[in-house]
């Protein structure tokens, strides 16, 4: 059985995402922060990781986008899933005046939550947080969670379908220790940094272009090291063990000063 980790607590999204993507029975660990769930799996502990990168609505997960930059491990899936949140609670709609939930599911409320005048209150995450309101057992205050969150901790869904916008998907990478073989449709992540002159970008950019490879998504972060100079996270279609593709890769590497292939796996749509 495939034993994956997770952040949060029983009934997150993350966990729900994983048994997904993986479409068989298997052992999920749920663990406090995104940084000990690569941990475990670097430790043997689990085979897998499940992080979330970006959401729909909200944008990228900038945590996770800088523990990929440090982290040994590779990516070697991907899952879109749809984002369904509640508002869960012992209370009335009426009686809540304030609300827990993780901060990317707050913000995905955010039309809701000022509609009805409550307080936010962040949490570590939305299953958690609906161990948190129960054992706070108070009317006025309920959270933001999935349905399974509710069901696991036996706690009453007030209202349903509350994101601003029904649209909501959270990206997943799925990481290990092991790499993925070239199938034909695959995507490639990697990150980079560029030296600070003029047209360094562009060169690069050019590179994608003249090989003909499609970028898919382009995003910059700070390094943390150097003040206002950033890495670049580029997914673009195709696999890194294609002579093509590595062929690319190594004109655009003569171009940054640091360049790490996060992974290639297959690629999937949104459904």
């Amino acid at each position: 059985m495939k034993h994956i980790s997770f952040q949060g607590e029983r009934g997150a999204y993350s966990e729900a995402a994983a048994r997904v993507f993986f479409n068989t029975e298997i052992q999920t660990i749920p663990l406090p922060t995104f940084a000990e769930i690569l941990e475990n799996t670097i430790l043997d502990k689990t085979e897998y990781s499940i992080l979330p990168v970006e959401n729909s609505l909200e944008g990228s997960v900038g945590e996770s986008y800088d523990l990929l930059y440090s982290t040994s491990l590779n990516a070697i899936g991907e899952i879109y899933h749809k984002i369904e949140h509640c508002l869960i609670g012992n209370g009335t709609l009426k009686e809540i005046d304030t609300v827990y939930s993780h901060p990317q599911a707050l913000g995905q409320c955010r039309d809701f939550i000022e509609k009805h005048g409550m307080k936010t209150v962040p949490t570590y995450d939305t299953a958690g947080s609906v161990k948190i309101i129960k054992e706070l057992n108070k009317k006025n205050i309920a959270c933001i969670a999935s349905k399974d969150a509710s069901k696991i901790y036996s706690m009453p869904v007030i209202s349903e379908h509350i994101a601003n916008n029904s649209n909501n998907y959270t990206r997943f990478l799925i990481l290990s220790k092991n790499t993925k073989e070239e199938t034909g449709k695959d995507k490639t992540s990697v990150i980079f940094s560029i030296k600070h002159e003029p047209g360094s970008l562009h060169r690069i950019i050019e590179k994608f272009h003249n090989y003909n490879v499609n970028l898919t998504k382009i995003e910059s972060r700070p390094t943390k090291t150097n003040t206002w100079e950033y890495n670049f996270y580029v997914d673009f279609e195709g696999h890194a063990k294609n002579s093509r593709i590595v062929e690319m890769l190594e004109k655009i590497k003569s171009e940054t000063l640091f360049m790490k292939i996060l992974g290639s796996y297959p690629s999937v749509k949104l459904n």
